[in-house]
């Protein structure tokens, strides 16, 4: 595969997350400038840019998309909340606006990124209890696969014919927190380190995961291989169940148990403590990244327990 790095800063819409940060972080390591736009600035500091912006119309922040090496979208309401009509409505159109002010903005600059690279979610399939997933399987039934169509469809909408597309099916991003949260890990390292990291339900429901350097590299591949075009699956090739990825991560932490919880009270606790979506550990799925292995991607972190060990 061909490699091209363009001069120019890498711009990350929805930069000012744990994704965005990690992101962030890895590409101005390397060298890059990185612009990140976000309606409030970022908890941490680092040598990048912030501009800030609504994430729903234009304004002066577009003239950050001239010349840019490339532009990356992470915009989104976070899914770890309790699925309130409200909240369902703001996960959607926080999707679906952000990505279509995106292509109002790149038809207003003269020289637009030639790459835009586009977040999406591997929850596109469902939650079928035991298929295996890759990029050619059908998309699933329910709130997250219509959230993942009409993201990707507003996306296809708007990229520029001159842009080559990449849209990133991701998985579970599992990484350390910099002061910008590092997601669901979060609480679910905490639960394991206080012996409540068992089995939930029946056990048996997918977790697919990517560790975030991985996830990093490969938003850093889409930038710069030209064939790379199109849906990829960004998960590890080996996706686990969330009996076993407990399992791992009470090892990761040297918790020697971890209390299961039935269906019935994981219900009753994701809602009244935890105040999240039940259904985020009561259902999953087990999807592979086929065209990044077809493709010769090599994953630093393609098992869990070496991920987990080098996070914790």
């Amino acid at each position: 595969m061909s490699s091209v790095q363009i001069e120019g800063p890498v711009v990350i819409a929805g930069g000012s997350g744990f994704l965005g940060i990690s992101l962030a972080a890895h590409l101005s390591a390397s060298g890059r400038k990185v612009v990140i736009l976000s309606r409030t600035a970022p908890r941490v500091t680092g040598p990048w840019t912030h501009v800030a912006w609504d994430a729903r119309q234009l304004g002066p922040w577009c003239s950050v998309l001239e010349g840019a090496a490339g532009l990356i979208n992470f915009t989104g309401r976070t899914v770890d909340c309790v699925k309130t009509p409200d909240h369902c409505d703001e996960i959607l159109r926080s999707r679906v606006e952000s990505t279509r002010v995106l292509g109002l903005a790149v038809r207003s600059v003269a020289t637009p990124p030639p790459v835009w690279v586009q977040m999406s979610t591997a929850h596109i399939y469902g939650d079928p209890p035991e298929a295996v997933c890759t990029e050619g399987s059908a998309f699933g039934y329910g709130l997250a696969p219509t959230v993942g169509r009409a993201w990707e469809e507003e996306f296809t909408r708007q990229v520029l014919p001159t842009q080559r597309p990449v849209i990133l099916r991701t998985s579970f991003v599992i990484g350390r927190n910099r002061g910008a949260g590092n997601g669901a890990m979060a609480k679910l390292g905490w639960l394991a380190r206080i012996g409540l990291g068992g089995t939930v339900g029946s056990g048996k429901q997918g977790t697919s995961w990517i560790h975030e350097a991985d996830m990093n590299r490969i938003c850093e591949r889409a930038l710069d291989e030209q064939q790379m075009h199109g849906a990829y699956i960004a998960s590890s090739p080996q996706p686990t169940s969330q009996r076993e990825f407990m399992r791992c991560l009470r090892k990761a932490v040297g918790m020697p148990i971890g209390l299961p919880a039935p269906a019935w009270l994981a219900r009753i606790g994701a809602a009244l403590i935890f105040r999240t979506d039940p259904d985020l550990a009561l259902y999953g799925r087990y999807v592979l990244p086929q065209r990044l292995l077809d493709e010769g991607f090599e994953f630093r972190f393609p098992r869990l327990e070496p991920a987990l060990a080098d996070l914790v």
